[in-house]
């Protein structure tokens, strides 16, 4: 132990429900160590995925699709990841349309570092990307500065009440043709945290999640206040799709759905260089 007092690690992640619901037992001091201290900072992932490339937090969240620009100052935690097996994030438009049919159109996009614009440039390589804040992507496509949007986080449950139309599921259409789950984010460790904290950190994002799926009704009610004006049976849809037994550890799929993930986005042209995904846990 150290005899100067736990070490302070700054954990980002952003202020959605499902990181709310797993950072619940750490946030609220629920689990404790004499190690580690944790202070948590909330910013959208595609700041996340900024801020990691400069190595500005001990733990972060990130994009899987970010992995590769940030490799050499992070490593994945085994722990943590959200993954859509079978569903992920939608592509969607005003009116009933086709993938082919908005080939060369423009596609409000959440971050050319999120992992749904990496999914998407690999399904449909032909389309031009209008960046906007995630919660903004419908409004790009209502005010038609866009022809159709990338949706993330709870609109992926909430699209149609605005009169929405679904274009493509991307984690259908990853698990159909690959036959894996789609890897969306994980949560990134510096690689400077070594030996006892680096342990310590792994075990309390562990024991954190699996704290809020065995006492799942109190999590989710902390969980609401950053549910977005979701209704609690969408709120707590959500969360179960995202928080499951693949965030409590990630065992052999995920890394192996992460590295094909990966390599196809380098394939494409759209990662300039391949990576070895690396867990620690």
């Amino acid at each position: 132990m150290n005899p100067a007092g736990p070490m302070e690690i700054v954990c980002a992640h952003s202020p959605d429900s499902d990181d709310a619901y797993m950072f619940y037992a750490l946030a609220t001091r629920k689990i404790r160590s004499p190690i580690v201290q944790f202070r948590h900072v909330l910013e959208d992932i595609e700041s996340l995925n900024r801020k990691a490339m400069e190595g500005v937090y001990e733990i972060t969240a990130i994009s899987y699709h970010a992995y590769p620009y940030l490799a050499d100052k992070y490593v994945l935690m085994a722990s943590g990841s959200s993954i859509g097996d079978n569903y992920g994030p939608m592509l969607v438009s005003s009116s009933p349309t086709s993938v082919e049919e908005l080939a060369g159109k423009r596609i409000a996009i959440p971050g050319k570092l999120t992992t749904a614009y990496l999914a998407l440039r690999i399904m449909q390589p032909d389309f031009e990307p209008v960046v906007v804040p995630f919660d903004h992507v419908l409004d790009a496509v209502r005010e038609k500065v866009a022809d159709a949007a990338l949706v993330i986080h709870e609109a992926q449950l909430t699209y149609g009440k605005g009169g929405f139309h679904l274009v493509a599921d991307l984690g259908k259409w990853f698990r159909k043709t690959y036959d894996l789950p789609l890897p969306l984010g994980a949560n990134a460790l510096r690689r400077n945290i070594i030996g006892a904290e680096r342990d310590e950190c792994c075990r309390l994002m562990r024991e954190s999640i699996t704290y809020a799926l065995e006492h799942h009704e109190e999590a989710l009610n902390y969980a609401m206040q950053f549910a977005r004006d979701l209704e609690q049976p969408l709120a707590e849809k959500f969360v179960g799709m995202y928080v499951n037994h693949y965030t409590v550890d990630a065992g052999d799929i995920i890394p192996r759905a992460a590295q094909k993930l990966l390599d196809l986005g380098v394939e494409a042209g759209i990662i300039p260089n391949r990576v070895e995904v690396e867990f620690v846990r």
